[in-house]
C-alpha cells in the first residue's frame, strides 16, 4: 500500500525509524546530522544489503501466505506507514489483520536469534505499531519479527503501554533537538569510539 500525494504534507519533517533509533543510541548524532546538517560518512554494510534482498524475495514468495499459526487472516505486503500526530513514517514489510480484528506489524530481519529481542528492533516496530494504529484507526497489540536466518524463526512483541508513553516522550525529545537544542552526550563513552563525530563532539 502506498501513500497518497495527500497523505501527509511532503514540507514537513518526518522521522523514520533509523532517525529514531540513532537519536536513542545517542542523541548528539541526530543534532550533528540534522540540526546542524553535517552528513556522516558510511560505506554500505553486507548485512543492510542482504537484508534489502530478503526482504524483496520475500515480498515476491509470500504474497499469499498467511500465517494462521500467529492468527493472521488478512495481510498487506510493503506498506508505506506515517502518522500526522506524532510525525513519523516508514515502510513495514508486512500490516497483518489478526482473528480478533487487531492489526500488527511484521518484519523480517537478516539475522538470527540470540535469546534476545534488541531494543533497536523493538522502538522500530513501536514506531510501526502507532503508524497502523492512526491509519487503520485500530488497536495493536502485538508485533512480529522473523528472524531469517534462524530459519525464519518468529518472534512475538507485546505492545505495552508504558512503553509507548516511552517512545512518545523520546519522539518529543527529537523534535527539540532538531530545533537546536544541544544534547548531553551519551553517558557510554564506548559508543564514541567509531563515532564519525568524535572529532567536533564537545565532549
Amino acid at each position: 500500500m502506498k501513500l497518497s500525494q495527500n497523505s501527509f504534507d511532503e514540507f514537513e519533517y518526518y522521522i523514520t525509524p533509523s532517525d529514531m533509533i540513532e537519536f536513542l543510541y545517542c542523541r548528539r548524532f541526530i543534532y550533528y546530522m540534522k540540526c546542524l546538517s553535517i552528513p556522516q560518512f558510511e560505506e554500505n554494510r553486507f548485512k543492510v544489503q542482504k537484508g534489502r534482498e530478503v526482504h524483496e524475495k520475500k515480498e515476491s514468495q509470500n504474497k499469499q501466505y498467511l500465517r494462521k499459526k500467529l492468527g493472521v487472516v488478512d495481510k498487506q505486503i510493503d506498506v508505506d506507514l506515517y502518522s500526522k500526530k506524532f510525525k513519523i513514517k516508514g515502510i513495514v514489510d508486512e500490516v497483518v489483520t489478526l482473528e480478533d480484528g487487531s492489526k500488527a506489524p511484521l518484519d523480517y530481519k537478516f539475522a538470527t536469534f540470540d535469546e534476545v529481542v534488541y531494543k533497536t528492533y523493538k522502538t522500530q516496530m513501536l514506531l510501526y505499531s502507532l503508524m497502523i494504529e492512526e491509519m487503520y484507526n485500530c488497536e495493536v497489540k502485538k508485533a512480529f519479527l522473523v528472524y531469517t536466518r534462524s530459519r525464519n524463526l518468529v518472534k512475538e512483541i507485546d505492545v505495552d503501554l508504558k512503553d509507548i508513553k516511552k517512545l512518545e516522550k523520546d519522539i518529543r525529545e527529537y523534535f527539540k533537538v532538531i530545533k537546536g537544542y544541544f544534547p548531553k552526550a551519551t553517558s557510554s563513552k564506548a559508543r564514541c569510539i567509531d563515532c564519525c563525530y568524535k572529532n567536533i563532539c564537545i565532549k
